[in-house]
């Protein structure tokens, strides 16, 4: 069986920003959360059979208090905001395995998620659905992958070293080095992606570096691995068969109203015969 692992969060903004351009800004209540379910859905109607769903319940964690430019909620679009609880509500009634993050980031859930499923001999390959780079650390040869919608390009660990020059393993040193402006740390200064890739080629991960080699800028790398490392300890479910998909809940009619999106239902429904034929 291959698992299917969606970041909800990205997928989201996506989809809300996506409609915002047709909307011309009258955005609808609801239309991010339909574009995300309509994903899901298309995903199943294309054979998936084990989805699991992470999303951002609270935009920060831990991170911010190793480092205070770490990314926050703030600036976040009001319309946009008020939009997550409801699509962790209506991802679950559609019979969809979802976890809120709050401590932990949706990266984090990704990542144990893809840790905890990688450790069934029934699970043929995991897919990683997002454009985070951090999420290329995860990738394990070509069982663990992340699949970048936005370029229509799966990642496994060869395609990994061609597009950052390292190893999944050593991502979080090179983030480090290099920084993240959507997490918001800048990286080590003067050090770009191709040092960085012959650093890390040559050195190893940043704790093997000689003492020379980031003199004063050790302590600050070593801080920005710790934010670029992703969690693989949450305890999101037990066996994978937890991610496999049944169908809706009676409570998925409901929401397919509130959401002015009856076809969601009839399209879920449809799905669900044709799994029991």
């Amino acid at each position: 069986m291959d698992i299917h692992l969606v970041d909800g969060t990205y997928e989201l903004f996506r989809h809300f920003y996506g409609l915002r351009r047709f909307t011309k800004g009258k955005d609808r209540p609801f239309g991010g959360v339909v574009g995300v379910l309509q994903t899901i859905v298309q995903m199943l109607e294309k054979g998936a059979t084990h989805i699991g769903v992470a999303t951002d319940h609270v935009i920060e964690s831990f991170r911010n208090e190793l480092w205070p430019g770490y990314k926050t909620g703030e600036g976040i679009d009001p319309a946009l905001s008020a939009q997550f609880h409801p699509l962790e509500e209506a991802l679950a009634a559609m019979g969809v395995a979802v976890w809120p993050m709050v401590e932990l980031e949706a990266d984090d859930a990704l990542a144990s998620a893809a840790t905890i499923a990688s450790r069934s001999r029934r699970v043929a390959r995991i897919c990683i659905w997002t454009v985070d780079k951090d999420l290329a650390q995860c990738v394990r040869g070509d069982r663990i992958v992340q699949m970048d919608r936005r370029a229509n390009r799966m990642l496994d660990a060869d395609a990994v070293r061609a597009k950052y020059g390292v190893a999944p393993a050593l991502i979080p040193d090179y983030l480090a080095l290099v920084g993240d402006a959507a997490d918001g740390y800048p990286g080590i200064a003067g050090i770009g992606a191709v040092t960085a890739a012959r650093m890390l080629n040559r050195y190893g991960p940043i704790e093997t570096f000689p003492d020379d080699v980031l003199g004063a800028r050790r302590k600050q790398a070593l801080l920005f691995k710790r934010l670029a490392t992703l969690d693989t300890g949450a305890a999101l479910f037990r066996d994978v068969d937890d991610l496999r998909w049944r169908g809706p809940t009676t409570a998925f009619k409901a929401w397919a109203d509130r959401l002015a999106a009856p076809r969601l239902l009839e399209r879920c429904l449809k799905v669900q015969a044709s799994a029991q034929r």
